[in-house]
Protein backbone atom coordinates (compact mmCIF):
# COMPACT_ATOMS: atom_id res chain seq x y z
CA UNK A 1 0.00 0.00 0.00
CA UNK A 2 1.36 3.26 -0.79
CA UNK A 3 0.44 6.77 -0.03
CA UNK A 4 0.51 9.55 -2.98
CA UNK A 5 2.16 12.84 -3.04
CA UNK A 6 -1.01 14.41 -3.45
CA UNK A 7 -2.50 12.29 -0.55
CA UNK A 8 -0.06 14.07 1.57
CA UNK A 9 -0.43 17.59 0.49
CA UNK A 10 -4.36 17.06 1.14
CA UNK A 11 -3.67 16.36 4.70
CA UNK A 12 -0.88 18.45 4.90
CA UNK A 13 -3.60 21.48 3.96
CA UNK A 14 -5.88 19.85 6.62
CA UNK A 15 -3.51 20.40 9.28
CA UNK A 16 -2.49 23.87 7.69
CA UNK A 17 1.00 22.66 7.92
CA UNK A 18 3.19 24.49 5.34
CA UNK A 19 5.65 21.66 4.01
CA UNK A 20 8.93 22.14 1.60
CA UNK A 21 9.14 20.14 -1.44
CA UNK A 22 12.19 17.83 0.56
CA UNK A 23 9.49 17.46 3.59
CA UNK A 24 6.72 16.11 1.24
CA UNK A 25 9.34 13.49 -0.53
CA UNK A 26 9.87 12.27 2.97
CA UNK A 27 6.94 12.18 4.35
CA UNK A 28 5.06 10.95 1.51
CA UNK A 29 8.13 8.04 2.26
CA UNK A 30 7.70 7.45 5.83
CA UNK A 31 3.53 7.26 5.02
CA UNK A 32 4.14 4.60 2.92
CA UNK A 33 6.30 2.34 5.39
CA UNK A 34 3.56 2.99 7.69
CA UNK A 35 0.85 1.97 5.59
CA UNK A 36 3.18 -1.40 4.29
CA UNK A 37 3.82 -2.01 8.37
CA UNK A 38 -0.19 -2.00 8.94
CA UNK A 39 -1.15 -3.83 5.80
CA UNK A 40 1.74 -7.08 7.00
CA UNK A 41 -0.16 -6.76 10.39
CA UNK A 42 -3.45 -7.12 8.46
CA UNK A 43 -2.49 -10.08 6.83
CA UNK A 44 -2.04 -11.78 9.62
CA UNK A 45 -4.42 -14.47 11.37
CA UNK A 46 -5.66 -12.62 14.61
CA UNK A 47 -8.95 -15.02 14.69
CA UNK A 48 -8.00 -16.34 17.92
CA UNK A 49 -6.91 -13.40 19.81
CA UNK A 50 -9.39 -11.81 22.15
CA UNK A 51 -10.01 -8.04 21.43
CA UNK A 52 -8.34 -5.54 23.90
CA UNK A 53 -8.11 -1.78 24.36
CA UNK A 54 -4.81 -2.00 26.34
CA UNK A 55 -2.26 -4.74 26.73
CA UNK A 56 -1.86 -4.33 30.58
CA UNK A 57 -4.57 -5.08 32.67
CA UNK A 58 -5.60 -1.48 34.32
CA UNK A 59 -7.41 -0.06 37.47
CA UNK A 60 -8.50 3.51 38.18
CA UNK A 61 -5.48 5.46 38.20
CA UNK A 62 -7.11 8.91 38.49
CA UNK A 63 -7.36 10.30 42.29
CA UNK A 64 -9.83 11.48 44.45
CA UNK A 65 -11.17 15.17 43.24
CA UNK A 66 -10.25 17.37 46.30
CA UNK A 67 -11.14 20.99 46.12
CA UNK A 68 -7.95 23.09 46.01
CA UNK A 69 -6.95 26.54 45.27
CA UNK A 70 -6.77 28.14 41.59
CA UNK A 71 -3.86 29.35 39.92
CA UNK A 72 -3.79 33.04 40.41
CA UNK A 73 -4.45 34.82 37.20
CA UNK A 74 -0.74 36.96 37.34
CA UNK A 75 0.37 33.31 37.58
CA UNK A 76 -1.39 32.46 34.59
CA UNK A 77 -0.75 35.15 32.57
CA UNK A 78 2.88 35.19 33.34
CA UNK A 79 4.09 33.76 29.93
CA UNK A 80 0.98 34.35 27.53
CA UNK A 81 2.19 36.74 24.54
CA UNK A 82 -0.62 39.02 25.13
CA UNK A 83 -3.83 39.61 27.51
CA UNK A 84 -6.98 41.45 27.71
CA UNK A 85 -8.61 41.67 30.68
CA UNK A 86 -9.06 38.41 32.14
CA UNK A 87 -8.37 36.40 28.79
CA UNK A 88 -5.90 35.16 26.77
CA UNK A 89 -5.08 37.76 23.21
CA UNK A 90 -4.74 35.22 20.39
CA UNK A 91 -4.45 35.96 16.89
CA UNK A 92 -7.40 35.38 14.59
CA UNK A 93 -7.48 31.88 12.97
CA UNK A 94 -7.34 32.39 8.97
Amino acid sequence: MSISREEVLHVARLARLALTDEEVERITGELGAILDAVGVVAELDLSDVPPTSHPLDLVNVWDDDEPRASLELDDAFANAPARDGDHFRVPPTV
